[in-house]
């Protein structure tokens, strides 16, 4: 455990709140550890898994302080779910599936067949995923992978794959199964937004936090993301209806599709001759997100719940167990019912009631605020909000439906974060009054108003050392509070850069895989979205791409918007240049692999026309900033 230096005790209101924790649910329930410990067969003999340069990319030890009782500075709930989810090795489902749990953060599970063994969900990084494998090899014995199975498009359930299969393999016959629409959703969802979803996600998932009790200690629906190789082999199965079977090396598979649940692409499978169902990440042991923190797109609750209707009725009579690929199972028929059916209430209850208030004009901020579950609901361990949260899935339902404003006129054309904070401190009395009275409501206890109002110093005046040190330890406070893991991270990272600078993006999900991947169309989308438009409001530059085995390509600059189009029908402009090459080559020019001179002295590249305008387009190029700032200007 490593400790902050810089970091402060829990004031006496946060220490307070989180007894009241403990007074108030069952910790005395040993139910989740008994199943999260059931089935252990054994773990890594090293604890530290590396990348070929030997640098860490995780360590099954970091976590072991949490075997010790919650101190003051960790919300008792979230200090009992990291410690669960913490556990780590080779676990047995049921005879022939097998889970490696504790190596990233996600679950790997394997599947035995008659020659070599099915892998789901192949975690994020080839390094863990690799590892995993040995593992479940050391107990099992050296099975070949007959089969790799995506659950769905997020990178934690893919980017190992090149740990456990080689495209040899797959040439030669190795099926890789997936949802209809993932290849399309994972390339998207981690390249068009990817930067500023690293960026965000190193606050989500406390990347740059010590471990231990006073900085990061999980992340509610895992410890945290796995910093090693990335890689994704596109799929060679597609699934795309309910009630579709498969067999691969005589394991028998129906399938259930989830689109627009927890993922875009998603699926659920069940295994007829175990009696197990793999829930893929539709239902785990906390509340999920509906928009997650780091960003995406807003996910349909309405949907996510029929769909967990649709799953019991579909095999609930035939289900001995449900796992998924975070968290622990839940063994039983009725216990496995159960918890499904919670799951569906916990995001039924959500999508009704923040309808409801929103048709009584409730805003946002009031909804969150508002918001009680069932209590039967909240009674259960497994509808608590350590990764999603009530708070911010309310106001996912609201942008859903009605998007980001909230009706008021007055907040329809508000001044931009640093105009507004100027305005507010000088309204306020300036710096020095606003920090005086933010330290009385410190004193008092009101974490929440202080983080709200001092950030308005911090941003009218980004070098008051005094504001940035205040919004630290407020922002501290919260985070010691915190039940959901990663508003915790949110909190603890925010009060690091505060006191420390930028402290910069660990990984990136951006990784030449996904970049592979895209399509041509994709490809030039996202060359479109780098142009720095108000450069080249009166630049005019049009572009034909001769490429081999495929219809002409024109992509225009004007206007500051860079489109493209197939063919030369009428909306192809006249091109200032044409260049005709191969399609690798294409992507090796768009992505700054190869240069443009480089490939016409190697005869790969043919020019007819002015080659500079060309040059003159990509220089109009920006490059995406992956440390920008957060919580200063």
């Amino acid at each position: 455990m490593t400790r902050n230096p810089d970091s402060k005790p829990a004031e006496p209101g946060i220490v307070a709140g989180n007894a009241a924790v403990l007074r108030r649910f069952p910790f005395d329930d040993t139910r989740d550890l008994d199943h999260a410990r059931r089935g252990f067969m054994g773990t890594a003999r090293e604890a530290v898994i590396r990348d070929a340069g030997g640098s860490t990319v995780w360590d099954l030890e970091a976590y072991g302080f949490l075997d010790a009782e919650c101190p003051p500075t960790a919300n008792p709930s979230l200090w009992r779910q990291s410690r669960l989810s913490a556990e780590h090795g080779l676990f047995e489902v049921v005879e022939g599936i097998y889970q490696v749990r504790g190596f990233d953060l996600s679950n790997m599970t394997v599947v035995e067949g008659e020659r070599g063994i099915l892998v789901i969900d192949p975690l994020i990084c080839a390094e863990t995923a690799a590892a995993a494998l040995a593992l479940y090899r050391e107990h099992r014995g050296d099975r070949p992978v007959t089969g790799v199975l995506y659950t769905h498009s997020h990178v934690d359930h893919f980017g190992g794959v090149r740990g456990v299969v080689t495209d040899a393999d797959v040439e030669g016959g190795v099926p890789v199964i997936a949802p209809e629409g993932f290849l399309k959703h994972a390339v998207s969802e981690n390249v068009y937004a990817g930067t500023a979803m690293a960026r965000r996600a190193a606050y989500m998932y406390g990347a740059a936090l010590p471990k231990g009790e006073r900085g990061q200690i999980g992340a509610g629906l895992g410890q945290t993301t796995s910093t090693g190789t990335v890689g994704l082999i596109p799929p060679t199965l597609d699934i795309t209806r309910t009630g579709q079977t498969e067999s691969v090396d005589g394991i028998r598979m129906v399938f259930q599709m989830t689109p627009g649940t927890e993922a875009p692409a998603e699926l659920n499978v069940h295994f007829p001759d175990h009696s197990a169902l793999c829930m893929a990440e539709n239902a785990t042991h906390n509340l999920h997100n509906l928009l997650t923190l780091r960003g995406a797109e807003v996910r349909d609750p309405r949907a996510w719940a029929r769909y967990l209707t649709e799953a019991v009725d579909l095999f609930g009579d035939r289900t001995d167990v449900a796992f998924a690929s975070h968290h622990w199972p839940v063994w039983g028929r009725e216990q496995a019912v159960e918890f499904l059916t919670e799951q569906r209430d916990v995001y039924a209850y959500l999508h009704d009631q923040t309808l409801r208030m929103l048709n009584q004009g409730y805003t946002p901020l009031e909804i969150a605020e508002e918001m009680e579950m069932p209590p039967a609901l909240v009674r259960a361990w497994h509808t608590h909000g350590y990764y999603g949260s009530v708070s911010h899935n309310t106001k996912a339902v609201y942008q859903r439906y009605l998007g980001w404003f909230d009706g008021n006129p007055a907040h329809l054309w508000e001044h931009p974060p640093v105009e507004s904070a100027k305005r507010y401190v000088e309204f306020m009395g300036g710096a020095d009054e606003v920090l005086r009275r933010a330290r009385e409501s410190y004193d008092s206890g009101d974490f929440r108003w202080v983080v709200q109002v001092v950030d308005h110093v911090v941003f009218a005046d980004p070098d008051n050392a005094s504001a940035r040190g205040l919004q630290a330890d407020a922002l501290e406070q919260l985070g010691y509070g915190s039940e959901n893991g990663t508003w915790r991270n949110f909190f603890l990272t925010g009060a690091l850069e505060l006191r420390h600078g930028t402290v910069g993006t660990p990984a990136t999900t951006v990784a030449p895989d996904l970049l592979r991947a895209l399509t041509i169309e994709q490809l030039f989308d996202a060359v479109a979205i780098r142009v720095d438009g108000p450069r080249c409001w009166d630049v005019d530059i049009c572009v034909r791409w001769n490429v081999t085995g495929r219809d002409p390509l024109t992509m225009r600059l004007r206007h500051g918007v860079l489109t493209h189009v197939s063919g030369t029908g009428p909306a192809a402009a006249p091109p200032d240049v044409r260049l005709t090459l191969a399609e690798d080559d294409l992507r090796a020019l768009l992505l700054g692999e190869a240069s443009a001179a480089d490939l016409v002295q190697e005869g790969r590249l043919t020019v007819d026309g002015d080659l500079g305008r060309l040059s003159g387009l990509m220089s109009l190029l920006g490059e995406p900033d992956p440390d920008f700032a957060i919580v200063t200007p």
